[in-house]
């Protein structure tokens, strides 16, 4: 019998061979994970080789390019994945494994023509549609120092004109394509299916993208608000399978770069006392007055400026959901002005069955916004005088020539800073439910909500300066009275959305066919009081105090306005193709409006189609292989136009009117008339548009184009029927619009090796006319100095005045001219040409001087990359507009100089330009190009600079993904105007002003993005 091994003799037996086996593992290991050679060819779908083509180990910056022949060598280890990348083409990952040659075959990445864009109530692959539509995508917006996302904007979408503003938290002027209507120009926003009329309660970061439709086959179908053009924003929601944190945060400052050039102490004394010798009074005595104030430097600060963002996602095959919130705070760059926000964005969306899904989206916000000062005073403000007296502590008056129109700019600045204040609240959301049935049918219903809430208060403090020339040497300013005022704000909207989709591709046809039916409604609620201090009582200046239930009941005054207003409406929509390559789109929608009571023209249609050509897809294209797609499109449609300012068009108001005495005791009855009178014909405006142009991409979608000429009429415009001798006005559709002009986009990108690189361009003409107004002759006059007119035959607000040839230099040139009957001019007064040549100076020689509409506006993006590097640079531009200047233009007060009035005429051949000081020749302050500026200009927008980590070195530490960056904003601007910014916005009549405007800073932030 063979003997059994003792127990400890068979544990080291066990370990003898537990230490051969980890011998061999560990020899063997390095056959497994040491570096080798990896060669191969990369090559396109028919064979040929691909030069420049990217091969990367991933998540390393380990990378080499493809030469001419399309061969790479990489060291990489077995475990090693290979990501190969082409401009144009998929991008393909391979793990390396045992082999040492991996040859790769790139197909063309077909998602560049099947990119799916939101539409209006639904979405559409691009390809598929024959209107012009620009997808923005949130990327590009989420690291720029804005407050409401469209700022953004600017100079990125062709047709799209963003006007901003310096101001902290102001909102920007959006134009599409032009100025439609006399009565508005805002575009309509639709937030996650919501119909909205501004986003700046939502936060950048959470925005997936944006889409801005413009033409009639897109915008047809919103009815009477898709006259303006669109912008529809869709909010993040969690991808399948993701569960990420994301932190992103900015932080920098703002700052004015460019600051008007105003005389100092010196140049004011000697061009007043030189005006008032030219008007035959004393000069001034300046001995009291030996400051040399620089106001602007006075007013203005360095602003620091924040954007805070956290968002938490997760999302599984039958649940996802999305959490966001966010901080912004941002100073203004005049002294004490700040602005904050605070926002949330929560979704949630829910799978019931593998048919049938629910969901839910909330924005809120909580905002308080700046109390804003103007700049106007500070630039006409005497720089003799001293900011502060030291002695009394209060700050100075002016000098007498300015104290009764004007006070010390500081006054507004410090002593009546944050006396407004201001908390908007603003909540918008929805709910849904999606049923898919029948294989092809989805059936949707969303109902949505906004809820706005505005109030803000004022406070009138007491304030006293020092005065050198009054008894006391303190002087209290207006009546010495504290005061506080009210306004509470509410504005409410409902809409309710049911959709009915079909969908199905059989043989060669595929059809996207909606239908729908959705109501909206909305409501505005405004209410207003105000107190001033009772005998005795002054009002604390605390902002706890600040309630309209305090103070002088007697005093009280109150004021309110309040509407309300809905629609019902039911739309159709066809996407329809043929062998993929004959596109036709065709919508419609029919609004019945609660604004007109008449049956007739309660309800009204608007219709679009649209027709494409995928020409690249036809068989004789196919041999052209630098052409990768070319489509031909063109739609026409019509939309509507609700902007009015009057809710109920058709059934006008009552307002005040006399008061009659009746009966005995006598008894005082008020009296009412109706605001304009009623007209039983009155509709909506309406606009027919069309256009026609191509898309393209060329050289394996390296390149992209897309060009359109487009044209749009506004008909039936609401224009208000003055009255004759005092009688009530009435409203009529009496007016039409155009715009027309052409829209370029060119963007091209490449790929070589580590190094990355874009360029792309976008162009827009616009050339806007008037074609009728209400009579032959009728002019709708606006601006504070009356220089905006809208008259058939010109463009809408364009500037109206006197031309100017130069300055009379002797008075034998005022012989030699026309007759100047608007006043007795003397050498040194403004000389007006002749325009209509019948000898004389008269009214009737005003004319156009000039169009706020820019003829061409424009944008650059070039990009450059390089492994983990990317830098970007955005400029922007027009021309062809004119600023009309009027912050200097006085009549009823003495403001400081402007530098450039140093060379006024002084003497013959002294100026051809600048007129003599001499405030008694009105005919100087005349409405006429002495007035009108430059529009022009070219800006660096944007430059950022940004370092994204690699991923093998951070997943370390648990990331997912980190970027730095420094973003620098409105870096360098060129203009022709003396103003801060040549960037003016206004009204639908009246704009491109510059009445003092605001100045545009320079920002600068530093920021990151962090996921975990």
């Amino acid at each position: 019998m063979k003997k059994e091994p003792k127990p400890i003799l068979k544990s080291i037996s066990r370990l003898k061979s537990l230490f051969l086996t980890a011998c061999l593992l560990l020899a063997t290991m390095p056959a497994f994970s040491q570096t080798k050679t990896v060669t191969g060819t990369v090559t396109d779908a028919s064979g040929a080789p691909l030069i420049g083509a990217s091969v990367l180990v991933q998540g390393t910056s380990n990378g080499v390019i493809t030469d001419i022949d399309g061969k790479y060598a990489i060291q990489a280890t077995p475990e090693n994945t290979l990501e190969f990348s082409y401009v144009g083409m998929q991008k393909q990952a391979i793990k390396v494994g045992s082999r040492s040659v991996i040859d790769v075959r790139m197909e063309d990445d077909s998602q560049m023509l099947a990119e799916t864009v939101v539409i209006g109530y639904g979405s559409a692959k691009k390809r598929d549609l024959t209107g012009s539509i620009t997808n923005i995508k949130g990327d590009e917006i989420a690291n720029k120092p804005v407050v409401n996302p469209v700022s953004a904007l600017q100079g990125k979408v062709a047709g799209v004109q963003v006007i901003n503003s310096g101001k902290a938290g102001a909102d920007p002027e959006i134009r599409v394509r032009g100025t439609n209507s006399i009565n508005g120009y805002k575009p309509l926003y639709v937030v996650d299916g919501l119909f909205n009329d501004n986003i700046n309660f939502l936060n950048p970061q959470d925005i997936e993208s944006m889409e801005i439709l413009k033409d009639p086959s897109s915008l047809a179908i919103f009815g009477v608000r898709g006259a303006n053009g669109v912008i529809i924003i869709t909010t993040k929601k969690a991808k399948e399978g993701q569960t990420r944190v994301n932190i992103n945060g900015s932080f920098g400052f703002k700052a004015i770069t460019n600051k008007i050039a105003m005389v100092d102490a010196e140049g004011f004394k000697t061009l007043y006392n030189e005006q008032l010798r030219n008007e035959g009074n004393p000069e001034f005595d300046f001995t009291d007055w030996t400051g040399n104030t620089n106001w602007q430097d006075e007013i203005f600060q360095t602003g620091f400026i924040t954007n805070n963002n956290i968002s938490i996602t997760g999302a599984s095959a039958k649940h996802s959901f999305y959490l966001g919130a966010g901080y912004a705070y941002e100073q203004g760059n005049i002294k004490n002005e700040k602005y904050s926000k605070i926002t949330l964005n929560v979704s949630n969306d829910y799978k019931v069955t593998d048919n049938l899904k629910v969901g839910f989206q909330f924005n809120g916000a909580r905002m308080l916004p700046a109390d804003t000062k103007s700049v106007a005073t500070a630039l006409r403000a005497a720089p003799v005088a001293h900011v502060f007296n030291e002695e009394y502590g209060l700050y100075t008056t002016l000098p007498e020539f300015q104290k009764a129109q004007m006070n010390n700019p500081m006054v507004d600045v410090e002593l009546r800073a944050n006396t407004t204040k201001a908390e908007n609240y603003r909540a918008s959301g929805n709910v849904y439910g999606e049923w898919d049935f029948l294989k092809h049918f989805q059936f949707k219903v969303m109902y949505s909500m906004d809820y706005g809430s505005n109030s803000t208060r004022k406070y009138t403090p007491v304030i006293k300066v020092f005065d050198n020339n009054v008894e006391g040497k303190v002087e209290t300013l207006g009546d010495g009275k504290t005061g506080v005022s009210q306004e509470k704000q509410t504005e409410t909207k409902v809409q309710s959305d049911y959709l009915l989709t079909y969908q199905n591709t059989w043989g060669e046809h595929s059809l996207t066919a909606t239908a729908g039916f959705t109501t909206y409604y909305n409501k505005l609620e405004l209410l207003g009081a105000a107190r001033t201090q009772g005998v005795g009582l002054v009002i604390p200046d605390n902002p706890d105090k600040w309630y309209v239930s305090i103070g002088d009941a007697g005093t009280a005054t109150n004021n309110s306005t309040q509407w309300e207003r809905s629609t019902v409406s039911m739309l159709g929509r066809i996407l329809y193709n043929y062998k993929g390559r004959y596109l036709f789109n065709g919508s419609f929608r029919r609004d019945g409006s609660s604004a007109f009571s008449y049956t007739g023209n309660q309800w009204q249609n608007f219709y679009s189609v649209g027709a494409g050509w995928l020409m690249s897809e036809e068989e004789f294209m196919k041999d052209i292989t630098w052409l990768d797609m070319l489509k031909l499109k063109g739609s026409w449609g019509t939309l509507g136009n609700q902007n009015l300012d009057k809710p109920y068009p058709a059934e006008p108001l009552l307002s005040n009117a006399y008061s009659a005495v009746f009966g005995t005791p006598s008894a005082i009855y008020p009296g009412y008339q109706l605001s304009y009178l009623p007209n039983p014909d009155l509709r909506w405006e309406k606009v027919e548009a069309w256009e026609i142009g191509a898309e393209a991409n060329f050289f394996r979608n390296r390149l992209h184009f897309e060009g359109v000429y487009y044209k749009k009429t506004t008909k039936d415009l609401l224009a208000e029927v003055p009255g004759i001798s005092g009688t009530v006005p009435g409203i009529g559709n009496l007016g039409s619009i155009e715009n027309k002009g052409v829209e370029l986009a060119l963007n091209w990108r490449d790929q070589i090796g580590d190094w990355g690189y874009s360029i792309g361009g976008n162009l827009t003409t616009i050339k806007n006319k008037v074609l009728s107004l209400v009579q032959e002759g009728y002019s709708i006059i606006a601006g504070d100095k009356s220089q905006s007119y809208t008259m058939a035959g010109y463009p809408i607000g364009y500037f109206y005045g006197y031309k100017v040839e130069g300055v009379y230099q002797t008075q034998e040139e005022i012989n030699s001219s026309p007759k100047n009957t608007l006043a007795t001019v003397i050498p040194g007064d403004l000389k007006f040409v002749d325009v209509n040549g019948d000898g004389e100076i008269t009214t009737a020689d005003r004319t156009m001087i000039g169009d706020p509409t820019p003829d061409v506006s424009y944008g650059i993006t070039l990009g450059v990359s390089y492994k983990n590097w990317d830098l970007g640079i955005d400029m922007m531009g027009q021309a062809g507009n004119q600023i009309y200047r009027t912050w200097d233009n006085y009549n009823w007060s003495q403001f400081n100089f402007m530098q450039q009035r140093m060379d006024r005429w002084h003497g013959p051949g002294t100026s051809n330009t600048q007129p003599l000081l001499n405030t008694k020749h009105t005919i100087n302050n005349l409405n006429s190009e002495y007035y009108i500026e430059d529009g022009s200009f070219f800006r660096i927008r944007n430059l950022s600079l940004a370092y994204n980590f690699d991923q093998k070195l951070i997943s370390k530490i648990g990331m997912q993904a980190l970027k730095l960056y420094v973003n620098i904003q409105n870096l360098k601007t060129w203009k022709h105007n003396t103003g801060y910014t040549p960037e003016l916005g206004g009204t639908a009549i009246a704009f491109g002003v510059d009445d003092g405007s605001y100045p545009m800073p320079a920002i600068y932030t530093f920021g990151f993005n962090l996921t975990f």
